[in-house]
């Protein structure tokens, strides 16, 4: 017998997501390139991201050479469209002066303001592999969130430093350019409560 689905997060109803979901509505957009494996993964943030954000589009593959929808994108933004990834050339947010919210005494850094960021969605040796194996990701400008955010994501582990889930991440980096703290906030607090959810649920699981 086939389980019942939640119509909105596509996940079985005992383990529907949508009460951690909220609604925000972000001035830069968010293009998440998403490993396939994670697509089903039910510890993924991906999900929750996706329905709070007003502008949130994820793109499922590995090499996206031939993707249409991420040409596009590339297209459209031009210089105006950044990768958030530490690489070795990417610029800590902190350096990138923000636009203020009523746009008085801006001041840039960069001369190019950033109007879309991409993210990369899967564990860090995947993300490494799809960045390596898509030489246009190369050529976008990199920025990179400031250390010491302290992750909420207690589901699942790394051994890597400073590691945030794609949810906090993107939170974190549209919260410092749009200069807006407190717009994010609802989200994260609510990722907390999945947190606990997704825990109580895999004892329950275990437990049977």
């Amino acid at each position: 017998m086939s389980r019942v689905l939640c119509q909105q997060c596509q996940r079985p109803v005992k383990a529907c997501i949508c009460v951690f979901t909220t609604n925000i509505d972000n001035h830069i957009p968010v293009i998440v390139l998403q490993h396939p494996s994670e697509v089903k993964q039910s510890k993924g943030t991906v999900g929750l991201l996706q329905q709070s954000l007003l502008r949130c589009q994820v793109i499922v593959g590995e090499n996206f050479d031939d993707c249409q929808e991420l040409k596009s994108c590339l297209e459209y933004y031009k210089d105006n469209i950044v990768l958030l990834y530490p690489s070795e050339q990417a610029i800590p947010l902190t350096k990138i002066a923000i636009k203020s919210v009523n746009k008085d005494q801006v001041t840039m850094l960069e001369e190019r303001e950033i109007k879309c960021i991409i993210v990369l969605d899967g564990t860090w040796k995947k993300a490494y592999r799809m960045f390596m194996s898509n030489p246009r990701l190369d050529d976008l400008r990199h920025i990179v969130l400031p250390e010491g955010i302290a992750s909420l994501y207690q589901i699942r582990k790394t051994k890597k430093d400073n590691a945030l889930s794609t949810l906090e991440a993107c939170c974190h980096a549209l919260s410092l350019l749009e200069n807006e703290p407190d717009k994010y906030k609802t989200l994260l607090n609510k990722f907390k409560s999945f947190n606990q959810f997704q825990q109580s649920f895999a004892k329950h699981t275990e437990s049977k």
